[in-house]
């Protein structure tokens, strides 16, 4: 099994070196410790990933289903809605993604929005949103339906949040579904639908909880602007960049941290899971014992993972993005930000997980590549015009996220049911930590050496950027199937 998911992982990673290869050869002069840090960087990268999506096979996904159906047997609304709203507090709270964006935001802003304050109010929003989206799942409630009520209180407090605070609102709806949240609950979605008589339903209900709780992120973040007193946030990005000499120095450095991160976000499932066992679950020995070592491998996966990405990714990202801003033709930089976008998505962990679970879930009918090509053309096209949007001070975040979002809950009322929660899902896989910190870091670069451009608002309008276009993307594409099975079988 790990064989086949490092198979899986090197080609995914692969076309994201190439790339940065190519360019240092061509564009951009990469300096050589750069090179080496990305080099070690990708091959720890790659280890890392293949454990880590072993780890959600053998440990995460089991955990989410079999809490999934003990919940659902309870038969209980209110248990439902505690246990949806505690697991979505618990889970929000310890996501290093989120816990990162904090940091940024709190430090660009001076304090003006604290850390923990941003943590707790997303995190409220996460915990109201999975409690409301497992008793949709119970209830048999449309997911369209609930997408339309969402985010039309979405667009109205939208009008009148200042725009730094919109661009801090949806980045933090990416930062919350992390390599570690996305599998736990697709797994609990998963888990409560397939106690569903009718397996239709219970297949197009195993998605769409990812998506929904990420709605929920935004909206406390609106709503804390509409109370808040401070009126629009100020700030800068002053630090300057530094290279270094050593090769091995930032991996040393940044691992007891993320190491620390990681254990911190496990923790919190893993009590919780044990919790469970004792009182309601009642697992095997051998059961409990194959998780213990799943979440092992979670650990090791995830912590080998963000090391390599965060040691040896963001520093190219930035110096490329910086670099190509320099040249005089700036086709270049929108070309080579379509290129990233459309490689960097293959190396999500969460993108693997629900890839995989879509085709498991429809037996194929929904072909794994195909999600992954709509996946990347989506991903690609939000970074590319994502840094047109740097380039032209013109351009505002809201002329993207708006009209985007609204097209994207026309949409579902066009496609299958069952594209509608994968497509909201996807949004929310998308924007990982490979894209957060990769993606991030290229464009920041790009906005340093722009002299028009706002960093604050720019740089954190990227990741809500990238988390909606593969929402259209997926659901063109299953109006696409949709066209198809029509004619099909009209034959």
């Amino acid at each position: 099994m790990l064989k086949e998911k490092f198979k899986e992982v090197i080609f995914s990673v692969v076309p994201i070196v190439v790339i940065v290869i190519i360019l240092s050869f061509t564009l951009v002069d990469i300096p050589s410790i750069l090179m080496t840090r990305f080099i070690i960087g990708s091959t720890i990268v790659i280890i890392g990933l293949a454990i880590f999506l072993l780890g959600v096979d053998v440990g995460i996904t089991p955990i989410g289903q079999l809490m999934g159906k003990s919940l659902a047997k309870s038969n209980n609304i209110w248990i439902l809605i505690f246990a949806g709203f505690f697991l979505g507090f618990v889970i929000s709270v310890a996501e290093p993604d989120l816990h990162i964006l904090a940091e940024q935001v709190a430090s660009v802003t001076s304090g003006a929005l604290a850390k923990s304050t941003l943590v707790i109010v997303v995190s409220l929003g996460i915990a109201i949103m999975m409690a409301i989206g497992l008793v949709r799942i119970v209830k048999n409630f449309k997911i369209n339906y609930l997408f339309t009520i969402v985010y039309g209180v979405i667009f109205i407090l939208s009008v009148f949040a200042p725009e730094a605070y919109l661009a801090i609102a949806f980045d933090s709806s990416g930062a919350t579904t992390g390599a570690l949240t996305v599998p736990f609950m697709l797994a609990i979605a998963m888990g409560v639908s397939m106690l569903k008589k009718d397996s239709k339903a219970g297949e197009e209900d195993s998605f769409g909880l990812v998506g929904l709780t990420s709605s929920g992120a935004i909206l406390g973040v609106l709503l804390l602007s509409a109370f808040s007193k401070s009126g629009e946030l100020v700030g800068d990005i002053t630090e300057t960049f530094e290279i270094g000499t050593s090769i091995i120095e930032p991996f040393i450095s940044k691992f007891p941290t993320i190491f620390m991160e990681i254990v911190i976000a496990l923790v919190p499932i893993l009590t919780i899971f044990l919790v469970f066992q004792k009182f309601k679950l009642k697992a095997r020995k051998s059961t409990v014992r194959k998780i213990m070592f799943g979440m092992l491998f979670t650990l090791i996966g995830l912590v080998l993972f963000l090391l390599g990405v965060n040691a040896g990714f963001m520093e190219v990202g930035y110096y490329v993005g910086y670099e190509l801003a320099m040249l005089d033709n700036k086709i270049y930089l929108v070309i080579v930000a379509f290129m990233l976008g459309l490689v960097t998505i293959l190396a999500e962990p969460a993108v693997h997980v629900l890839t995989s679970q879509i085709e498991e879930v429809t037996s194929g009918y929904v072909n794994k590549t195909t999600v992954f090509v709509a996946l990347c053309i989506g991903v690609g096209a939000a970074v590319a015009i994502s840094a047109i949007r740097i380039l032209v001070p013109e351009i505002r975040l809201w002329h993207y996220l708006l009209p985007g979002f609204f097209l994207s809950v026309l949409l579902s009322y066009t496609v299958p049911t069952l594209f509608v929660g994968i497509a909201f899902d996807s949004g929310g896989v998308a924007s990982g930590p490979m894209t957060a910190t990769f993606i991030l870091s290229y464009t920041q670069g790009l906005a340093s050496a722009t002299p028009t451009a706002n960093v604050l608002i720019d740089g954190f309008g990227v990741i809500s950027v990238v988390a909606m276009t593969p929402i259209i993307a997926l659901q063109v594409l299953g109006f696409i199937y949709k066209i198809k099975s029509k004619k099909a079988v009209e034959k």
